[in-house]
């Protein structure tokens, strides 16, 4: 951990009405204004009130409307944040982006337009999808191979900075008297041809307040963590004990030490489901009252997507069945990486392994009191494995009222976590150069 920031950072997972599976199935939640975007602006002041450094939205570019256990996603991650920034003044805003499917110059575009427009206050996380459902509905037969999709993943990054890059407000000099706009010396097109890019550029927008937008990432696959050390400022992670988490953070530093065109530290954010009561017995009460509205069927069909096989057929009170190596799985590395670790912990059946995974599908899980959920945050942050966490509350807005209103003030009261915003953009809130 580097020594000129002792405050964690904290940011928020927006996602529905909340990460736990059965959560909009609560007599009070918020299921009814998921289309509703003064539900998001909502969440995202919460966010802010609680200093958080960013507001992230995932994303999924395919509907299932068979798919009943949660709302599929309602608003363009971009769209629904340039909406949160016209009633936020700090939060930082980080909408997810697929290389497998998305334009660099588009995209470049609209993440600078909503930058300026925010005063520098935009990041942007890369992906490259998951699913067959999503290429389908971008002229795809099915996903490309996990090594295609990265390969195209990494010439997008490197499209991306170039024309993040392409040219300054400061050159943008207009002058009535002499009749000249731009001062274009320093203007030169981009002029990439890839394998599969082709983007004369320069940007329609210029860069951006805070240099350019931050770049995150969440692949914990070998050609993930490659893609993080090229590009990345800041990567979300899966860790469900400190050992995995200990074991990113080397995997991590170890392919950062082979770079040598740009070595820097790449901030570490796990994510982090938390259920925090004045006492241990409320939070545990919490966490009961949701899994008590989960379906057995609804659990085995989220499992069967983590380990991509059919689960529906597997005995509850079994031993979970042998699972191959992670290096024989094709599908999303960071998470089932995380099941086996679960597996290895704790041996347990296969209706104990859906109780770990019905909320945040894997992710560190603390339940207790302020004191005792910080007292860990507090561990991981020193052990240098979290710079901060992303959170992933498993009701909203209710986990959110009782993070900001119950976790936030005990960092506060340790100095672990800010008691005002010191800077404006993103770069500022994450200590970034």
């Amino acid at each position: 951990m580097p020594k000129d920031n002792h405050h964690l950072h904290i940011g928020i997972l927006i996602y529905s009405c909340g990460h736990h599976q059965a959560a909009w199935q609560h007599s009070d939640s918020s299921i009814e204004r998921v289309g509703d975007v003064t539900y998001y602006q909502h969440l995202a002041q919460l966010s802010e009130k609680g200093l958080f450094d960013v507001v992230f939205f995932a994303d999924n570019q395919s509907f299932n409307p068979g798919f009943t256990t949660m709302p599929s996603f309602w608003f363009d991650p971009l769209i629904n944040l340039t909406a949160i920034s016209q009633v936020t003044q700090h939060v930082g805003l980080v909408p997810t982006i697929s290389s497998t499917f998305s334009n660099p110059f588009t995209v470049a575009r609209q993440l600078l337009s909503l930058d300026h427009i925010t005063g520098g206050r935009v990041g942007w996380n890369l992906v490259t999808s998951m699913t067959d459902l999503e290429a389908q509905n971008h002229s795809m037969p099915a996903l490309p191979d996990h090594a295609i999709r990265y390969e195209k993943a990494d010439e997008f990054a490197h499209v991306m900075n170039g024309l993040f890059e392409s040219w300054s407000t400061d050159d943008f000099q207009p002058n009535r008297e002499q009749g000249t706009l731009i001062d274009n010396s320093n203007i030169q097109p981009l002029q990439h041809k890839g394998k599969y890019f082709q983007v004369r550029g320069p940007l329609t927008t210029p860069q951006s307040p805070q240099g350019k937008p931050v770049a995150m990432q969440a692949g914990a696959s070998k050609q993930g963590i490659a893609l993080a050390t090229k590009y990345a400022d800041a990567v979300y992670s899966v860790s469900w004990n400190i050992k995995q988490a200990r074991r990113y953070r080397e995997r991590l530093d170890a392919e950062m030490a082979k770079n040598t065109v740009n070595p820097r530290y790449i901030k570490v954010f796990p994510g982090l489901v938390t259920y925090v009561g004045r006492t241990h017995e409320e939070a545990l009460e919490k966490k009961a009252e949701l899994y008590g509205l989960l379906s057995v069927e609804t659990a085995l069909k989220q499992l069967s997507f983590f380990v991509q096989q059919d689960c529906s057929k597997w005995e509850l009170d079994k031993p979970v069945p042998k699972l191959p190596p992670v290096e024989e799985f094709s599908g999303p590395v960071g998470r089932y990486e995380t099941i086996l670790e679960m597996i290895n912990d704790t041996q347990p059946t296969v209706r104990e392994l859906l109780g770990y995974l019905n909320a945040g599908g894997g992710h560190l899980t603390l339940i207790g009191t302020p004191k005792e959920i910080v007292d860990e945050m507090e561990y991981w942050f020193n052990e240098g494995v979290a710079d901060g966490f992303n959170l992933m509350p498993p009701s909203l807005p209710h986990s959110l009222e009782d993070f900001v209103e119950l976790i936030v003030p005990e960092l506060q009261r340790r100095d672990l976590y800010r008691t005002d915003y010191s800077g404006h953009t993103l770069r500022d809130h994450l200590g970034l150069n």
